[in-house]
């Protein structure tokens, strides 16, 4: 007996998308087939879309039938876009079958809207390129401004307002994290660094037959300039990399909305403490670094120019002076607030997914290290003006 088989014929569903505002929070419920021949349609509806009175939402895909990796997509760059407008995503809802594709997606930086774009050929698209760039320097420069205030005020309040406390054990730890954890390396890394100072600087006058202003050019070089500014790019690398891991692993965790709801204040549990911390423990470090410094050149002289231990100090004496000290110093806490402030700020802008963290993390050591340089350059060149 022969049977005819009727193949069966799939219909696909069309993507659906209805959104639900309750006032405070809104719902998206997407639905159908979300694949790539819906994508212009479904890119359209989500780009007339406004969350702007939102705080929170919800992203309901439970009813997606049919999900590839354009759909996913536009669900996840929908949901970044909501977290870039202070909007918390509560839920993110996806059939159990596509959540190993969404986590794969997600594991990696989603691109913005620009990446459906064609790209431009020729000088166009170098010249986009240049102006987005620019775009995002001012922007994040203008938030790292409202940052500044929203930390000065903070930090000015928690140190003189009698009403409200200092978290002073969280203070205490930033001091020691910061500070006393730091004292190996950069005694070892100044140490090493006078040392080539010193024999560099030897290296060289000799050739005038005045080996010993090398213990000038070296005391004035190390507690001037060069004990405070190692010292803060080395703290760059070290503290401020991990206060951006530390709060940008607590947003991708939600631990910091959690705080929030329950009326907490971000800034003064998470900031507040680093800020304060590192801007007592760093000029502590750089005094540090700077005797320390100092002992490496003196341990070169005397082995590379046979100059005797009293010699040495004779001279160092005469070299410099307590205003040599102090002018070093004098840039310490600075450098500490803006590493704090940057590496806070940069870890308050992590978005919830890994990659956020690890990318954030590498911008706030570069931000860091490219403001402390400019800040010294500005600092030399305002003693200098004031004869200092």
């Amino acid at each position: 007996m022969v049977r005819n088989l009727t193949p069966k014929v799939v219909v696909a569903s069309p993507a659906t998308l209805q959104v639900r505002d309750s006032g405070r929070g809104i719902t998206l419920f997407a639905g159908g087939d979300w694949i790539v021949p819906e994508v212009p349609r479904l890119d359209a509806q989500l780009k007339q879309l406004r969350f702007t009175n939102a705080s929170e939402a919800v992203i309901d895909g439970s009813r997606i039938e049919l999900l590839d990796s354009a759909g996913v997509w536009l669900l996840l760059r929908t949901k970044q876009q909501l977290e870039r407008q202070r909007c918390a995503v509560r839920q993110f809802v996806v059939p159990d079958r596509y959540h190993s594709l969404v986590e794969a997606i997600e594991s990696g930086d989603v691109p913005s809207t620009e990446g459906m774009h064609h790209p431009r050929a020729g000088i166009s698209r170098y010249l986009e390129r240049i102006g987005r760039a620019t775009v995002h320097i001012f922007r994040q420069a203008y938030d790292l401004v409202g940052f500044l205030g929203r930390v000065t005020v903070e930090t000015s309040e928690a140190v003189i307002s009698p009403r409200r406390e200092l978290p002073f054990a969280a203070f205490v730890h930033q001091i020691e994290e910061t500070g006393l954890t730091a004292l190996p390396i950069v005694g070892m890394l100044a140490f090493l660094l006078g040392v080539v100072l010193a024999y560099q600087g030897a290296d060289q006058l000799k050739r005038f037959d005045a080996q010993i202003y090398t213990i000038d050019f070296l005391g004035v070089g190390f507690m001037r300039e060069l004990g405070g500014l190692v010292t803060a790019i080395i703290i760059a690398g070290r503290s401020g990399s991990a206060f951006t891991a530390q709060i940008g692993t607590m947003r991708v965790n939600e631990e910091t909305d959690a705080m929030q709801t329950i009326g907490l204040n971000i800034a003064e549990l998470l900031v507040v403490p680093r800020v304060l911390g590192l801007m007592v423990a760093l000029p502590l470090l750089t005094f540090f670094a700077d005797v320390v410094g100092i002992i490496g050149g003196m341990v070169m002289t005397y082995f590379d120019l046979g100059i005797t231990i009293p010699a040495f100090m004779r001279e160092l004496e005469g070299a410099i002076t307590l205003k040599t000290l102090l002018v070093g110093l004098v840039k310490a806490p600075v450098f500490a607030f803006v590493i704090a402030l940057v590496g806070c700020f940069e870890g308050m802008r992590v978005e919830q997914n890994a990659a956020s963290v690890g990318k954030l993390t590498t911008r706030s050591v570069v931000e860091s290290i490219f403001l402390i340089i400019a800040l010294d350059a500005g600092f030399s060149i305002l003693f200098s003006v004031l004869g200092i």
